[in-house]
């Protein structure tokens, strides 16, 4: 039964493909991709799948049987329909499955919620379709803090408006093993599962980089409208907002929740003294 994966040259999309390609249950795997030629060292089959170009994805969806759709990234207002577009193919072409790759966050009251809405309402829109259906809610990557090091290590410090709430962080290769498994596996059909490790504090993750990369970083606690003005001026005001939201979100205790990843993955999350302890090699 072939699977598609949408977004197939994203970070997390690449990744599920490399799992499922690694999984001999997974049957034929294609990619679909907004620029095909981009994705062409994955070695699959790579069709058209631009979000807003419906007729292409109706065509590309020809003969799967099960489709990921990862979550676009663009503003909250337009991703509702071009999520629209993926679910209306999917039905067209014959798709009997739908697994979406929601997110964690609060869906009032920061600055990230608009795309929180945003999520809940494809959400809605799959549920509605008629069609097999999971839903995986995902954790706050932990990847981007790792490729922020430099920058940390200038500064001498994390500064956010997290604090001394928790962060039920992931990475993108815990999350593709666990979408890897929701798509070839019939046991979480129907369901809405949290995909997050266990949570940390920023505090904590100041001691893990400490350990990693021999910094010697403190925390350093932000209001909300200290953080969201420092991320504007370095990501703009789109980005920076949906940046302070999520540390807004990490304070008012959003991400601080156990999850379902081993339920859903067959084994735990990697352990955060694990998944650092990778990195320092």
């Amino acid at each position: 039964m072939t699977i598609a994966v949408t977004a197939a040259t994203g970070h997390l999309g690449a990744e599920i493909v490399r799992k499922l390609i690694a999984m001999p249950e997974a049957g034929p795997v294609i990619g679909l991709a907004r620029t095909p030629k981009k994705a062409e060292g994955l070695g699959i089959e790579i069709r058209p799948g631009d979000y807003t170009r419906p007729d292409d994805l109706k065509a590309s969806l020809a003969g799967v049987y099960t489709v990921l759709l990862v979550s676009g990234m663009d503003a909250p207002e337009n991703r509702i329909g071009q999520h629209r577009n993926v679910i209306e193919a999917a039905r067209a072409a014959g798709v009997k499955k739908i697994v979406y790759t929601s997110i964690q966050g609060p869906e009032a009251g920061t600055r990230f919620s608009p795309v929180v809405q945003s999520n809940r309402q494809t959400e809605a829109d799959i549920r509605a379709s008629g069609l097999d259906w999971s839903i995986g809610r995902n954790g706050i990557y932990i990847e981007p803090d790792i490729e922020y090091i430099e920058s940390y290590r200038a500064a001498g410090e994390i500064a956010n408006c997290a604090g001394a709430g928790k962060c039920g962080y992931t990475t993108r290769s815990e999350l593709a093993h666990a979408y890897a498994r929701l798509l070839t596996r019939a046991d979480h059909d129907g369901r809405t599962v949290d995909l997050n490790g266990r949570p940390i504090t920023q505090a904590e993750l100041a001691v893990h980089m400490n350990d990693t990369f021999g910094t010697a970083l403190r925390y350093r606690e932000l209001t909300a409208e200290e953080f969201a003005e420092d991320r504007a001026r370095e990501l703009g005001l789109f980005l920076g907002g949906v940046i302070a939201g999520i540390y807004e979100g990490i304070q008012r205790g959003d991400y601080d929740r156990p999850g379902d990843y081993e339920a859903v993955a067959g084994r735990p999350h990697l352990s955060w003294e694990d998944y650092f302890a990778i990195l320092k090699g």
